[in-house]
Formats: structure tokens, C-alpha cells, sequence
């Protein structure tokens, strides 16, 4: 007597079926581990370098660029490079393409902003508006004047700079055309609006350098700072620390958004790198997810096989 052929797979496929669904989950991330360094840039906690690392709350404000290797800020205004981070002062300074300097000034094509649901705020820039219809006195934000009259040499310095030509002015151009504004936000709709304020173009400076009159040694930027609190947040110091210690990066597990420390090895555990069971460890990707997805396949084939 013949036997059906699927007296003869049914084991086979039961075995897969347990191994698939029940066996440690030990398969390498289907996605880039956390990285801790971006181009040049150290990447910590609470920063990350994508979806799963750092603080929820971060992202997708803060992202690793691929391909570019850039830090990246992206608010709804657009992508802006990250030049420099303190996580002892808790400040990052971003440096937008339209922003003007010393040596290359170009009319801004677009405003600059940041999320009010974000968890970045303004730092201490001291923007320079230029090329505004005059007079400058004119120029209010929310009802408010905006040009500060106790730094007039700024635009006197600035205006020293041949790149102004860009701009249509001419070199040495009177600065009434100027305005030094040192903003608590960026108004009502979170943005600098040039074209509100009849203006082509802006500096932002966050270093005077050594000569306050010397434009061209200035640090161009915009200084944005950060806040690790609000709605969601969780504290989760010692075991980042922990984690970081033993040469893990601190990053989450979507949905919950539970800590989980992100290892050198593939591995994410919700210790750290150098305590953990390789049977109970994680995946930041969609591997579980596939695991299951390829059980249920197995079952309908020993269902298949079982009715043959």
C-alpha cells in the first residue's frame, strides 16, 4: 500500500512550524543598528540616528541622512543640517542653506521654523535681517518692534562684506536696511517669515569670535534647544546609562515605546550589552512580525498537506 504523500511531509512541517513560532528569537535586525556617530558628529541619548534610537520624542525630527552621512533636523519648514551639539548645555546649532554669511548672502527662498509638538525650542541666536525695506522701525512681530537699536554695529559689520552685492545692495550699503532681532520664538506661526517682514535675506550668528567687528570670523547658525520632557516621556537615565556603559546605544521598541538597549551584535535587550540572555533578546525591525507571518504560512501547509 502507497502512502499518501502527506502521512509523508506532515511531520516535516509540524517540526518547522514549532521551530518557526517558539524557537529564541536570535536573527540579526533586519535594520541598521543605532549608530553612535553621524559624519563627525557624537549621536546620544536623547538623539538618535533613526527610528528606533535615542528618545521617541526625537524622531523623525532628528535622522542620520543616509547615503550623506548628515545630522539632519527636519521641521515642516524643511531639512536642516546639524553642525554642533552640547548635551551638557542640551543645544544643538543648525546651519539652514538659506541662511546668508559673511561670504555667500542669497536672497531666502523660504521661512524658517520649528514644530510646536517638537521638542525643540529657539536658543539664544541673534538674527540679522537684511535688505528690508526701510524703515526697519516698522518691522513688528506680534504687535512688537523687533530691531534692537543697542547693536547697531552688527549691521554696520556685516554690511562690510562683498557678498551683500548678491543681495542687490551695493558694497558699504546704508544700514537702514538692517535689522538686529533676537527673538524669544519665531511668532505666531512658529516661522521667520521674510516675506512678512519685507525682507530678502538673514544671518544667524551664535559666536561673535574673537573681534565683534570682524564678520568674517564670526559662528553662523541657528542655536535650537532641547527639552528630554513632556507627554510620553519616560525617565530612563539608569538604564541608558547602563546600556551606554557596556557599549550599547539607548533607543525604544515601537508600538510601546519601552527602553531597550541596541548592541554592536545585532542584538537589542531591555539591560544592557554586557547583561543579557541571547535567548530573550530583541529586534527593533520587522523580523517577529515576518516570524509570524511565515508560521501562519507553514500551518496552511499542513493544512494544505493534512486534506491532500
Amino acid at each position: 500500500m502507497q502512502n499518501h504523500p502527506s502521512f509523508a511531509f506532515f511531520p516535516m512541517l509540524l517540526h518547522l512550524l514549532i521551530i518557526t513560532l517558539f524557537a529564541p528569537k536570535r536573527t540579526l535586525a533586519l535594520e541598521p543598528a543605532c549608530r553612535t556617530k553621524c559624519g563627525q558628529l557624537e549621536v546620544k541619548y536623547p538623539l538618535g540616528t533613526g527610528k528606533g534610537c535615542g528618545s521617541p520624542r526625537f524622531h523623525p525630527y532628528v535622522t542620520c541622512a543616509p547615503g550623506a552621512d548628515q545630522l539632519l533636523l527636519t521641521t515642516h519648514t524643511g531639512s536642516y543640517p546639524i553642525t554642533s551639539i552640547s548635551y551638557t548645555t542640551s543645544t544643538l546649532t543648525i546651519t539652514p542653506s538659506s541662511m546668508s554669511t559673511c561670504t555667500a548672502m542669497l536672497p531666502s527662498i523660504s521661512n524658517l521654523g520649528l514644530d510646536w509638538a517638537s521638542p525643540f525650542q529657539l536658543g539664544p541666536s541673534t538674527f540679522i535681517l537684511l535688505s528690508c525695506e526701510p524703515p526697519t522701525s516698522s518691522l513688528i512681530v506680534n504687535g512688537t518692534p523687533i530691531c534692537a537699536p543697542s547693536t547697531p554695529f552688527l549691521c554696520a559689520s556685516i554690511y562690510t562684506c562683498p557678498a551683500v552685492t548678491a543681495l542687490g545692495l551695493p558694497l558699504f550699503p546704508a544700514t537702514n536696511t538692517c535689522c538686529v532681532y533676537s527673538p524669544a520664538n519665531l511668532g505666531g506661526e512658529g516661522e521667520l517669515d521674510l516675506g512678512e517682514l519685507k525682507c530678502s535675506g538673514y544671518a544667524s550668528v551664535v559666536s561673535l569670535g574673537d573681534v565683534a567687528t570682524d564678520p568674517s570670523g564670526w559662528q553662523y547658525g541657528v542655536e535650537v534647544k532641547y527639552t528630554e520632557g513632556g507627554l510620553g516621556s519616560y525617565d530612563i537615565a539608569p538604564e541608558c546609562h547602563a546600556c551606554e556603559m557596556s557599549g550599547g546605544v539607548c533607543g525604544y521598541a515601537p508600538p510601546g515605546n519601552f527602553f531597550v538597549c541596541v548592541c554592536k551584535s545585532g542584538y537589542n535587550t531591555s539591560t544592557d550589552c554586557n547583561n543579557y540572555d541571547p535567548d530573550q533578546a530583541f529586534l527593533l525591525s520587522s523580523t517577529y512580525q515576518s516570524t509570524w507571518e511565515v508560521g501562519l504560512g507553514l500551518l496552511a501547509s499542513l493544512i494544505f498537506w493534512a486534506a491532500a
